[in-house]
């Protein structure tokens, strides 16, 4: 067995304990697309050898096949003591149905390719302190009703859809807490009353006489120091801060893009005056809502310059190659001048989330799409949304929700009522789940319920943009008028309420600059023949965009080429198609007027 990868950092920033292992690495690996197998023992032999977190389809997991496979196994040992604490067994993800034993004991089932799971497997160790872990994935490729995003149904990507990912795309590891530990954390900023609203979950063996202690800090300087009496397992508390009153003050202790100030918490479970569980978190104060017609960030009006990112790289596929390389695009956002990304049809890595919080970037988290309308689609879509939620809620970076996009999963919006009850189901869902936060209940057209309106033109002709949403088109022209798509903007019964309107997908030239190996034609709305001619283009669509009065925020298409849509702004490698300085010169320019003073 190779060495464990710890290259891709703890897992969980926000509830970070000290004692836990990777077990990324080299693990045994078999198809079962006849599914002759049930349980390990059935098994008779392994034929391969994959390195996780990266999935099969993938060259960097040394297996690289992109065929259709329904089924698979996987397998490693592992070695551990048992001890007097528990042993958790924890998945970041894995696509799409997993079944995990230990030791040949079923330990834990889930079904849903984007959101983590685990298992307490502390009565399923072996004294011995050697173990085997054994996890069955099922994926079929064909299947049009589970949330599966960009990864394609047909053999060769095409179009807009890329290689499939199947089985475990991120990080596997194991985690000592004690018998009775904290099991989630929940914080809620409320900048209005400069306070932060904490929640803390507890799990494990019952034990009366809980408190936890917290410690609140900003860089040196103690913020707030509290105790609080666990009650039936629970604690829901706010925290208010020391308001310094003036902006100037205030503003220094405020998270943005241009000052990303996080909170570090220090957290303790104690039974009487004995600490029996402890990690560090974060958080951050911060507010975003809706004002009107504009985007609000900590109170003021904020102009969204977001690039979107499918979050792909070429030999590891929806995994992510390290730590650094999460880190890195979230760098490269930055230097070419966004203020935030659409992370479009994927549930990103924590790790990514976390270098966004660090960082500064904001994020508009999107569910990936099922392409079925059906109950079990709707029933698959909403309870892997309803985990998604739940465990990114605490980050500061995610500023806007998205159930759906361009109509996907809900093909007949106008005529069918059912569809447009999903749409509309899920929008109050999130809002249920998450009331500090705006929806965009379907991006790109056909809205209903939603707190903005989102747009996707790929026009090129800035000329057709400036006379499409001019300052001379009146609002009912410009929604009663069919948009690109063949789609309206809204649907009976929901017209424009004064909602934000964005331009979220706009751009698309592609360029290739750099040959992708198998890919065998690049494809993108527009074509740029050459390096002057993309510079050009984008600088032009840029101008155009950013002085329409009419937006509050916009999204470019895209941050880096994915397989055959060559219309990143960086390739594949993360190579600039042009310097990062002249991107960011046109993304930053200033706007020259905005309705209301903004």
């Amino acid at each position: 067995m190779k060495e464990d990868r710890s290259d891709f950092g703890y897992p969980r920033p926000q509830l970070q304990r000290s004692q836990w292992t990777a077990l990324n690495g080299e693990w045994s690996f078999r198809y079962d697309d006849e599914s002759e197998f049930s349980h390990p023992r059935e098994i008779d032999g392994w034929p391969l050898r994959i390195a996780v977190p990266f999935p099969p389809e993938s060259k960097a997991s040394g297996i690289g096949d992109p065929g259709f496979h329904c089924a698979c196994w996987y397998q490693r040992e592992f070695e551990l003591q048992p001890g007097a604490d528990r042993v958790l067994l924890r998945f970041g993800a894995v696509d799409y149905y997993a079944r995990v034993w230990v030791n040949g004991s079923l330990a834990a089932t889930h079904e849903g390719g984007h959101t983590p799971f685990h298992a307490d497997i502390t009565r399923l160790l072996d004294p011995s302190g050697k173990h085997v872990v054994t996890v069955y994935v099922e994926d079929d490729p064909h299947d049009l009703t589970k949330p599966r995003g960009k990864q394609d149904w047909q053999l060769e990507p095409h179009s807009i859809w890329y290689p499939r990912t199947t089985g475990i795309w991120q990080t596997v590891w194991l985690e000592r807490v004690p018998c009775t530990y904290v099991d989630k954390i929940r914080w809620t900023p409320h900048v209005e009353g400069f306070a932060i609203g904490f929640e803390a979950c507890i799990a494990g063996d019952r034990v009366d006489d809980l408190r936890i202690d917290l410690r609140l800090r900003h860089g040196k300087r103690l913020l707030a120091r509290d105790r609080y009496l666990v009650v039936d397992g629970e604690v829901d508390r706010v925290i208010v801060l020391s308001d310094p009153g003036i902006d100037d003050f205030r503003n220094e202790l405020l998270w943005s893009p241009e000052r990303p100030t996080l909170l570090d918490a220090t957290v303790q479970l104690l039974r009487g005056e004995e600490v029996i569980d402890e990690f560090t978190s974060y958080t951050a104060l911060r507010s975003v809502n809706i004002l009107r017609d504009r985007f609000m960030l900590n109170g003021r009006p904020y102009v969204l310059r977001l690039v979107l990112d499918q979050g792909y790289w070429p030999d590891t596929l929806l995994a992510a190659p390290s730590d650094a390389a999460l880190k890195r695009d979230i760098e490269l956002a930055k230097e070419m001048g966004f203020n935030g990304v659409r992370k479009h049809q994927k549930i990103e890595d924590p790790r990514y989330l976390y270098w966004a919080d660090k960082l500064g970037l904001l994020v508009w988290e999107e569910m990936p799409s099922a392409y079925r309308f059906t109950r079990t689609a709707i029933k698959r879509t909403v309870r892997e949304w309803t985990e998604a939620i739940d465990r990114d809620y605490s980050h500061p970076c995610i500023i806007v929700w998205v159930p759906f996009n361009e109509s996907w999963g809900v093909p007949e919006l106008p005529a069918v009522r059912v569809q447009r009850h999903a749409v509309e189901a899920l929008y109050h869902l999130t809002k249920t789940l998450d009331a500090t936060r705006p929806v965009l209940g379907n991006d790109g057209w056909e809205s209903s319920a939603t707190d903005i309106i989102g747009i996707h033109d790929y026009d090129a002709n800035t000329e057709h943009m400036r006379q499409r949403y001019g300052a001379e088109i009146a609002s009912e022209q410009l929604f009663d008028r069919r948009r690109p798509g063949g789609r309206v903007l809204t649907l009976d019964g929901y017209p424009h309420r004064g909602q934000p309107i964005m331009l979220t997908e706009f751009g698309g030239i592609a360029f290739a600059k750099i040959a992708q190996p198998g890919v065998k034609q690049v494809w993108g709305y527009t074509v740029a023949k050459s390096e002057a001619e993309f510079g050009s283009m984008f600088e032009a669509l840029m101008h155009t965009v950013i002085h329409t009065a009419l937006f509050s925020g916009f999204c470019y298409t895209q941050f880096a080429d994915t397989f055959q849509e060559a219309n990143g702004l960086l390739c594949a490698d993360r190579t600039p198609k042009i310097p990062l300085e002249q991107i960011a010169k046109a993304t930053r320019i200033s706007r020259t007027y905005i309705p209301g003073g903004v």
